[in-house]
C-alpha cells in the first residue's frame, strides 16, 4: 500500500475530522504538552485512531518541516481527475461554478498556500496539469493547514483541452497576467468562472492565455513588478469572492 504523512495540528486535525478511515499510524512527540495537542489527542479517542509516543528525533526523521509534535501516516491519495471535476460541477445545481486553475505552479508551499486560499474564499475545486506541477504532499498539506481535505485537487492531463471543456460548460475563464488591460477590481467574476493562475516567475503558458476569455492583472504601485503567486492567488480569489457575494448586479 502506498503510504504518505500528514503533519502538524491543524492538517492532523482537519484529516481525523474529514478522513479517519485513512488514517494509518499516529506519532506524538513524547513530552510535548498543550491544549491544542490533548484536544486533538481526545478527538483521535473519540475516532478510534491508535496513537504512540516517541521522541522528537524519530517525528524529525519522518518529515522534513515543523511536524508540531504530531505526524500522521496515511494511505496515499487516489489523485482526482477530469471524470471528478465533470461529477463536481454536476453537483452544485444551485450554485454557479467557481473554480480555481494552477498553470505550472511546482512549489508545494505554493500549491498548498493556494489550496488554503481557495478553501477559504469557497472555491468548489482547483484543477492542476499532472505535468510541471507540485505534488499534493506532506508540505503542501501541513501549509493548506486543512484545506486539502476539503477543497478537491483535479489532475488533469491537458490543461487546454480540460479548459476549452469548460468554457462549453458554461464556465467563463479569466487568466492573471500582468499585461492585461483591466486590473482585478475593473473585471466581471461573478457568474460560472474559474480562474487561472501562471507558475511562478514565467506567468502563464502560451496556451493556457489563449485558452482564456478574458485577463486581468493586479495593479502594483510600489517598486516590486510581481507577487508570490499564492499571495496574488488570494488577491483575485477574495475580489471573486466580493463580487459574487454583492446582491446587486
Amino acid at each position: 500500500m502506498s503510504q504518505d504523512t500528514v503533519f502538524g495540528l491543524h492538517a492532523v486535525e482537519a484529516l481525523v475530522l474529514k478522513e479517519a478511515d485513512s488514517v494509518l499510524s499516529v506519532k506524538i512527540q513524547q513530552g510535548r504538552e498543550d491544549k491544542r495537542l490533548t484536544k486533538l489527542i481526545n478527538l483521535m479517542q473519540q475516532k478510534n485512531i491508535a496513537f504512540i509516543y516517541a521522541p522528537r528525533k524519530e517525528l524529525d526523521n519522518l518529515v522534513s518541516g515543523r511536524h508540531q509534535g504530531i505526524v500522521a501516516v496515511v494511505k496515499a491519495e487516489v489523485e482526482k481527475d477530469e471524470g471528478d471535476l465533470e461529477d463536481i460541477l454536476q453537483a452544485l445545481t444551485d450554485t454557479p461554478p467557481f473554480l480555481l486553475i494552477l498553470d505550472s505552479v511546482t512549489d508545494p508551499h505554493n500549491l498548498g498556500a493556494c489550496l488554503r486560499s481557495a478553501d477559504a474564499a469557497g472555491a468548489h475545486a482547483v484543477i492542476v496539469p499532472k505535468d510541471k506541477s507540485a505534488p499534493l504532499n506532506s508540505v503542501a498539506k501541513k501549509v493548506a493547514c486543512g484545506a486539502a481535505e476539503h477543497v478537491p485537487v483535479i489532475r488533469v492531463t491537458n490543461l487546454a483541452r480540460t479548459m476549452k471543456w469548460l468554457q462549453n460548460f458554461g464556465v467563463w475563464i479569466t487568466g492573471a497576467a500582468g499585461e492585461a488591460e483591466l486590473d482585478i477590481y475593473q473585471t466581471n467574476l461573478k457568474g460560472p468562472m474559474a480562474i487561472v493562475m501562471g507558475a511562478e516567475g514565467s506567468g502563464l503558458r502560451r496556451l493556457t492565455r489563449e485558452h482564456c476569455d478574458q485577463l486581468t492583472k493586479i495593479p502594483m504601485e510600489g517598486s516590486v513588478s510581481s507577487l508570490n503567486v499564492s499571495v496574488a492567488t488570494g488577491i483575485c480569489l477574495f475580489e471573486a469572492l466580493r463580487q459574487r457575494s454583492t446582491k446587486s448586479l
